[in-house]
C-alpha cells in the first residue's frame, strides 16, 4: 500500500469538462499525466487552449507539473489513476458503461502492484466494484485489494460556473479498504480548499453522487408540472414562485428544460439499478417523464400562441435563441433545446438556431443542426428564448423584437424579459 509522497505520480484519464480542471489542479502540485484518446484534444491543450472554456490559458500554464498525452505507454509511470470519462445513457435510456469499461481496459493494461485506481464518473451504486474492478483484474492479471486498490470520488463539476470550481467544492471520497480510503481522502484534501467528506464505502459515495442530481431532477419536475397547471389557469408561474419564495424555507427552483450530462441522465443510472434488484421506482421515473416531455410542451404552447395571432404555422419562421444545455457555456451534451426544434419541424416550421457559444461543427455532428451566424432582422414569426446567455440578456426586449415580423410571438423560457415584454412564459 503506497503513501502520499513526492514519488506519487497521477494520471487523469479523460480530459473533458471533468478531467481537465482536475488534472490542472493536481498538476500544480504533483507530476501528472493528462491522458485522452483524442489526439486532437491533446494537441489543443499542448497549444494552451481549452475549447470547453473551463480552464483559461493562464490556468493551464500554472500547472507546471502537468503533461498531456494520448500514448498509453506513457501511463505506466503513474501510481494513481483517476478515471473521469463520460457515463451517458443509450437510446433506450439505459446506462452505457462502454467509455468506463474501455478506460478500465486501458488502465488495466498499465497498472502494477500497489497502484490505486479512482473513479469519478457518475455510476449506480456497485458499479465500481462490480463492473469496473473485474475489467482491471482481467486485463492486468492482478488481484483486487491485494495487488491493486480502488477508490471513488464523484465529480461535482458545474460547467460554465466560474464561482464553483474544483478546488472550491467539497469532495466526497472513498476507498476499497480503510487505508485506501484515508489515502484517497488525503490526496484530494491536498488540492481541494473546500475540504473533503470521507464516505464509509465506495457504494455510499456512488449513491451520494447519483441522488444529488436525482433530487434536483425531481424538484424541477415538480415546478415544471406546476407551470403546466398554472398556464392552464392563466396564472404567471414566475409571479407565484416569487410569492412563495418570500417564505424562508421555500426552495428556489424554476421550470425549464432539463438536459446536460448530469441531471437529465443520472436518475436513469439509479432506476436501472433499482429495477435490477427488483424494485420499480415510481416517483423518480415520474419526474423523468415530466422533464423529458417539456420540449414537446414548449413547442405546442408556441404553436397555440401563433394560432391565436392568426399566424400560419406551416412554413412559419421561428428563431430559437440558444442551443446549449445551460447559459454561458458551450456545452451541448444532451441539450433538450433539440426536442423543441424537432417538434416544431413536425409542424412544418422553419427553424433558425442562434447561439454565440456553440461550435457550429459540433452542433452539426451531434444533432444535424447548423446554427446561423446571425439572425435576420424582421424575419421571424416567433422567437423562443431557450437559453439565458448574457448576450441575449444584453439584447433586451427591443433587440429581440428587432428579429421579428410585425405580427409575432415571443416565448421566454428563462425569464430573461419581464412578463409585459413577452407573449408566453413557461
Amino acid at each position: 500500500m503506497q503513501i502520499l509522497s513526492e514519488h506519487t505520480r497521477i494520471a487523469v484519464i479523460g480530459l473533458g469538462y471533468v478531467g481537465l480542471p482536475l488534472a490542472v489542479e493536481f498538476g500544480k502540485k504533483y507530476p501528472t499525466i493528462g491522458f485522452d484518446i483524442n489526439k486532437q484534444r491533446v494537441d489543443e491543450l499542448h497549444s494552451g487552449r481549452d475549447h470547453t472554456l473551463e480552464v483559461s490559458a493562464d490556468e493551464l500554464s500554472q500547472a507546471n507539473k502537468l503533461i498531456y498525452s494520448s500514448e498509453t505507454e506513457e501511463l505506466r509511470v503513474a501510481t494513481v489513476y483517476i478515471i473521469t470519462v463520460p457515463t451517458p445513457i443509450d437510446k433506450h435510456r439505459q446506462p452505457d458503461l462502454t467509455p468506463l469499461k474501455k478506460a478500465s481496459e486501458i488502465v488495466g493494461g498499465v497498472i502494477k502492484k500497489d497502484d490505486i485506481i479512482i473513479y469519478e464518473s457518475t455510476v449506480y451504486p456497485g458499479a465500481t466494484e462490480e463492473d469496473c474492478v473485474p475489467v482491471l483484474e482481467r486485463i492486468s492479471g492482478l488481484k483486487f485489494n491485494e495487488d491493486f486498490y480502488a477508490g471513488y470520488s464523484p465529480e461535482r463539476i458545474n460547467p460554465g460556473d466560474k464561482d464553483h470550481r474544483v478546488a472550491s467544492i467539497m469532495k466526497v471520497t472513498s476507498g476499497s479498504t480503510p487505508e485506501v480510503a484515508d489515502f484517497v481522502d488525503v490526496l484530494y484534501g491536498s488540492i481541494i480548499g473546500a475540504g473533503t467528506h470521507k464516505a464509509g464505502s465506495i457504494k455510499v459515495a456512488e449513491a451520494a453522487k447519483v441522488i444529488e442530481n436525482t433530487q434536483r431532477d425531481l424538484n424541477i419536475a415538480l415546478i415544471n408540472e406546476l407551470a403546466v397547471i398554472f398556464n392552464k389557469m392563466g396564472i404567471d408561474t414566475e409571479a407565484v414562485l416569487k410569492a412563495s419564495g418570500s417564505k424562508w424555507n421555500f426552495l428556489p427552483f424554476r421550470p425549464g428544460l432539463v438536459g446536460g450530462h448530469c441531471i437529465g441522465v443520472d436518475p436513469y443510472y439509479l432506476t436501472h439499478k433499482a429495477q435490477a434488484i427488483g424494485y420499480y421506482p415510481e416517483v423518480i421515473l415520474a419526474g423523468r417523464r415530466i422533464n423529458d416531455a417539456m420540449g414537446r410542451y414548449v413547442a405546442s404552447q408556441l404553436v397555440k400562441g401563433m394560432l391565436k395571432r392568426r399566424i400560419h404555422v406551416n412554413g412559419a419562421k421561428v428563431l430559437v435563441l440558444g442551443l446549449t444545455f445551460k447559459e454561458n457555456c458551450p456545452d451541448i451534451r444532451n441539450t433538450k433545446v433539440v426536442d423543441i426544434i424537432r417538434e416544431l419541424k413536425e409542424y412544418g416550421v422553419k427553424v433558425d438556431v442562434f447561439d454565440p457559444w456553440v461550435n457550429t461543427a459540433e452542433a452539426e455532428q451531434e444533432y444535424g443542426i447548423v446554427p446561423v451566424l446571425a439572425p435576420e432582422q424582421g424575419a421571424y414569426n416567433a422567437v423562443i428564448l431557450a437559453v439565458a446567455h448574457h448576450q441575449f440578456r444584453s439584447l433586451g426586449a427591443g433587440g429581440i423584437k428587432a428579429f421579428t415580423k410585425q405580427e409575432h410571438v415571443i416565448y421566454d423560457l428563462k425569464y430573461v424579459l419581464s412578463a409585459e415584454e413577452v407573449d408566453i412564459r413557461l
